[in-house]
């Protein structure tokens, strides 16, 4: 979801256009989803800053002219289970589902399968995949979400085991453009850091392996 400030900044953008522009009339119309699935990913911040950064928390919001309500991608599935999922979402975010003692809300049995460990959500999901492997739209068709990248890494290390071939580690050679800084930023520093979009210290990678 985009943050508030990327929208306001184009409101003032097309004011300034209007204001100086006799030709252009266009009024903004700003389209909501569902502010219940994935909020404003703010880096090294808190929860009340992700609401925060909210359109709902804009000055625009008043102007909201339209609001998406139907989920097309349900409505072209056509598939009875896909609604009854989507619609247990919507429960959900609605404060409609049981609340149990422990103050945790409680799923209905049909909302999902739950698994006991990695291993088995990996079978569960890609069943034999040491021979499935190489059929693509088979993969295309699977996949697992995982809340933190650490985690992603250690599923995408089993999954990787599973396959044929040896396991071959590739390092990287990390280190200071500044001699005199070598003392600030150790190489052991360095090799831990493991950065979004770069790939990490020791990249382990199979021949014909594809990434899941």
């Amino acid at each position: 979801m985009a943050h508030k400030h990327s929208l306001e900044a184009l409101n003032r953008t097309l004011k300034d256009i209007k204001n100086n522009d006799k030709l252009f009339g266009g009024t903004l119309l700003v389209l909501s989803g569902d502010f219940r699935q994935t909020l404003p990913v703010i880096p090294r911040s808190t929860y009340a800053d992700e609401i925060n950064a909210c359109l709902k928390s804009s000055t625009l919001w008043r102007n909201v002219l339209v609001q998406l309500k139907v989920n097309m991608r349900v409505q072209m599935l056509q598939d009875p289970s896909a609604e009854t999922f989507s619609k247990q979402l919507l429960d959900i975010g609605d404060g409609k589902v049981t609340i149990a003692e422990t103050g945790y809300i409680k799923l209905a049995n049909d909302f999902c399968t739950i698994i006991d460990s990695q291993d088995a959500l990996i079978e569960q999901i890609f069943p034999d995949v040491h021979t499935n492997y190489i059929n693509l739209e088979w993969l295309a068709e699977r996949t697992m979400l995982a809340a933190k990248n650490v985690e992603v890494d250690i599923l995408n290390l089993k999954i990787q085991q599973l396959l044929p071939g040896d396991l071959v580690s590739y390092k990287s050679i990390d280190t200071v453009c500044d001699d005199t800084e070598a003392v600030n930023f150790p190489t052991e520093f360095l090799n831990s850091l493991d950065l979004p979009g770069m790939p990490p210290h020791s990249l382990q990678l199979k021949v014909g392996s594809p990434i899941i």
